[in-house]
C-alpha cells in the first residue's frame, strides 16, 4: 500500500541539506534528487554526492514529524550507494581468499575440519596398500592422511604442472626421469607415477616429477657429436694447360 505524500516533510529540503552538510566535506552535497516516503510521517531526502571518489553515491537524510505537528525532525543522515555507484568487491572469507603459494613465513592456514582431501588415518579405504600406509602414518601421531580424492587431485596437479611430461623442458628432452639415476620414487600409491629429483644440476631438483618428465641433466645423457664431413684428397690435373696472353 502506497504511503500518502507528506507535504510538510517534502518542504523540509533546506533542513535536510543542512543535516547532510554537517557530516560531509565542504562542497560535497550536490543537487536535491528527490524525496521518498518510507512510512507515515517518515521520509528520506536524497542529495547527490559530488566527491569524485564516491561517484554514484547519494546523501540520504531521514526526516519525520509527530502527528498534528509541523515541526520536522532529523532522524539520521547517511551516505548510500546508488544504482551505478562504485562499490568495493564482495567480501570473500579469509580461508577462501588464499591460493596455493600465498602462505609465507609466519602465516598460518585456518584449520579445515571437513577437508575433502583428508580422512582419518585409521579409516579403511578398501585398498590394502593404502590402508596399511594409513595405519603406519597414524602410528606416527598423524590424525589425518590423504583421502583417495586428495591423492588424485594432487597427482593431476603435479602431472599437469611444470614438472610433468608436457612442460617445455620435458618435451625437448631425449630421456625420461624414470631411467635417470637421480630419480627417487615416492612411497605409497603415488610411487607408480611420481618421484623426487635429486640432481643439483636439474631445474627440477628437490621437486616432485612424473616418471615421464625429463630434462637435459639426465644421468645417462651425453652430447651426440655429429660425424665429421669427409673431404677428398686434392687432385692435380697434369693435362691442364694455362694459356698466358
Amino acid at each position: 500500500m502506497a504511503v500518502k505524500k507528506d507535504q510538510t516533510l517534502a518542504e523540509a529540503v533546506d533542513l535536510a541539506r543542512e543535516a547532510a552538510e554537517s557530516i560531509a566535506e565542504p562542497g560535497a552535497v550536490g543537487d536535491h534528487l528527490g524525496m521518498t516516503m518510507d512510512d507515515e510521517r517518515l521520509a528520506t531526502h536524497s542529495f547527490a554526492c559530488t566527491t569524485p571518489a564516491y561517484r554514484g553515491w547519494r546523501w540520504a537524510v531521514v526526516v519525520t514529524r509527530v502527528a498534528r505537528s509541523r515541526k520536522v525532525t532529523i532522524c539520521e543522515t547517511n551516505l548510500l550507494p546508488g544504482p551505478d555507484a562504485l562499490l568495493a568487491p564482495e567480501w570473500v572469507p579469509y580461508v577462501q581468499r588464499l591460493q596455493p603459494g600465498d602462505v609465507g613465513p609466519g602465516d598460518v592456514l585456518p584449520y579445515t575440519e571437513d577437508d575433502e582431501n583428508l580422512e582419518p588415518g585409521f579409516e579403511a579405504t578398501g585398498e590394502e596398500d593404502v590402508d596399511q600406509m594409513a595405519q603406519w602414518e597414524l602410528g606416527l601421531g598423524r590424525a589425518r592422511v590423504l583421502s583417495a580424492e586428495g591423492r588424485d587431485t594432487a597427482a593431476q596437479r603435479w602431472y599437469d604442472g611444470d614438472h610433468g611430461p608436457h612442460a617445455e623442458v620435458a618435451e625437448k628432452s631425449r630421456e625420461m626421469c624414470l631411467t635417470c639415476g637421480y630419480y627417487l620414487p615416492l612411497a605409497g600409491a603415488l610411487r607408480v607415477m611420481f618421484g623426487v629429483c635429486a640432481n643439483a644440476w636439474s631445474p627440477s631438483d628437490g621437486k616432485v616429477v612424473s616418471r615421464d618428465h625429463g630434462c637435459g641433466a639426465h644421468s645417462e645423457s651425453d652430447v651426440r657429436q655429429s660425424d665429421r664431413a669427409s673431404v677428398a684428397a686434392p687432385v692435380v690435373d697434369d693435362l691442364a694447360v694455362d694459356v698466358l696472353g
